[in-house]
């Protein structure tokens, strides 16, 4: 085109401005401004820091397990939305060494579905096979969108088959309950978006703006965090946490819990050791429980007492280095992966310019 060309043949870099929204499939399935998302948080992602995530521009994440009954838990989804405007993810966790009974779980599906939360991620179990597949169905007919976290792409691609609305690629760097085949996110991201034809998010590993440059590079649609939404001002913690979480590098977290058949990676303290060693002398499910049961968790997260007790953190923590409120967060993440991809692209076209 004569008379100075298409806007579009500008350096990228000088076409996107501070503050634009990233597009993805997982942000228009949504309607959310970044493609982050808050992973589940025991004891921890409660509304305020929900909604704070939410009005941010990512996607806050309200934690079922926190709540005992239907009356409660239906309250906590109309307080998220009595703070913003946003769509929200709820989290629920299938896995029966956390303590709730199905009749909890259905509590938290019919709320969920009455309430038309935007979205769900299933972790643990498949949903579509939890009694006959019958509350995956009341939500989709609700209308809720359903990620599965897959720690595989043979789990992501039955989760894709099964009618689930985008899978949550895990890698073993998570904190929680990492898969046990221990692939790193680096391959399973890649893997799972060449596999199946729904959003893919990462998770595991994932902390800053480098973290969503990398993972959309990988293919995926947005990330998952959770260890570093706990050093945000909104978090409500201790003072100590935050310092333990500037203070702990990548190393201090480690692998337990295989030879009881559940996988956990937690913060290296006096428990976790304990755990470690009762492992490695053969004990059993009985002797390990109380140190991973989470009974200490207003301990560690309230009072700073951070060496007992099971902190499920990843190795994230390394590259978490200041306490941010979620806007400046999450507005500096996008910031900086535009800098870094718009300035790799306008290095390449550089390069070919002089060819």
């Amino acid at each position: 085109m004569m008379g100075g060309g298409s806007p579009l043949a500008a350096p990228l870099s000088k076409r996107i401005k501070k503050g634009d929204p990233m597009k993805t499939k997982l942000t228009e399935m949504l309607g959310i401004k970044y493609p982050i998302v808050c992973g589940g948080m025991m004891r921890l992602a409660y509304p305020p820091l929900c909604a704070a995530i939410s009005n941010a521009g990512g996607l806050g994440n309200l934690t079922a397990a926190m709540y005992k009954d239907k009356k409660d838990f239906t309250a906590a989804i109309r307080q998220v939305r009595e703070l913003t405007d946003k769509p929200f993810m709820v989290n629920v966790t299938l896995l029966p060494s956390i303590g709730i009974d199905n009749k909890q779980y259905h509590a938290y599906f019919e709320a969920c579905a009455e309430e038309k939360v935007t979205v769900m991620e299933i972790a643990g179990a498949p949903l579509n096979r939890f009694e006959d597949g019958v509350w995956f169905k009341l939500l989709k007919d609700a209308g809720v969108k359903i990620f599965h976290k897959a720690g595989s792409v043979r789990h992501g691609k039955h989760a894709a088959k099964a009618g689930y609305d985008g899978v949550i690629a895990a890698g073993v760097e998570e904190g929680g309950h990492p898969l046990n085949e221990n692939v790193a996110t680096t391959v399973l991201t890649p893997r799972m978006a060449e596999e199946v034809d729904v959003p893919v998010i990462t998770a595991g590993g994932m902390v800053n703006g480098r973290s969503l440059a990398a993972a959309l590079c990988l293919g995926a649609d947005g990330i998952l965090m959770a260890t570093r939404f706990v050093a945000t001002k909104e978090c409500q913690v201790h003072e100590k946490v935050y310092q333990e979480l500037i203070n702990r590098q990548e190393n201090d977290t480690v692998l337990y819990g295989n030879s009881i058949g559940l996988q956990g990676r937690a913060l290296m303290n006096e428990s976790i050791a304990k755990v470690l060693e009762i492992e490695a002398r053969g004990g059993g499910l009985e002797e390990i429980l109380p140190h991973i049961s989470g009974i200490y968790g207003d301990d560690i997260w309230q009072e700073g007492k951070m060496d007992t007790g099971l902190i499920p953190v990843g190795q994230s923590i390394g590259l978490i280095h200041e306490v941010l409120t979620c806007k400046e967060l999450l507005d500096g993440m996008v910031a900086e992966a535009k800098e870094i991809m718009t300035k790799n692209l306008t290095a390449f076209d550089e390069r070919n310019d002089g060819e």
